[in-house]
């Protein structure tokens, strides 16, 4: 089935932080109730940070996000194209593309030209996308 993608909605926040924590997180003092809080912050934004989600039978599959600040310490480059995961159950289905997709089309609208985006075990899929 092919997935929806549409900007995250509160109902879908606990399962996404669920799936970013056990991608990102895992070993680490970060609980999902942690990163609901910051995804909820980034949902109530001002509409140039963006967090979309990706369902498959009206369940939250994947995210991936556009956010101004990524990795620290604190740098000048900015947008950055953050935090994509699927749920491994639904990997190689094109719903990674389709999510990376929907966040430059994001951007484009308004006005970024470039995003930047820090990986090392994903760069072969984002070379593939170019």
């Amino acid at each position: 089935m092919k997935p929806i993608i549409e900007p995250m909605a509160d109902r879908d926040v606990v399962a996404v932080a669920r799936l970013r924590v056990a991608a990102f997180f895992e070993g680490s003092a970060r609980t999902p109730d942690e990163d609901a809080a910051g995804l909820r912050t980034l949902l109530i934004g001002d509409g140039f940070e963006t967090a979309l989600v990706a369902r498959v039978d009206d369940v939250a599959v994947g995210t991936c996000l556009l956010v101004r600040h990524e990795l620290e310490p604190a740098h000048d480059l900015t947008p950055w194209l953050a935090g994509l995961v699927v749920d491994r159950n639904h990997r190689n289905k094109g719903i990674g593309s389709a999510l990376v997709a929907a966040i430059e089309a994001h951007a484009a609208s308004i006005d970024v030209e470039r995003l930047y985006l820090y990986t090392w075990e994903a760069r072969d899929f984002y070379s593939a996308l170019g």
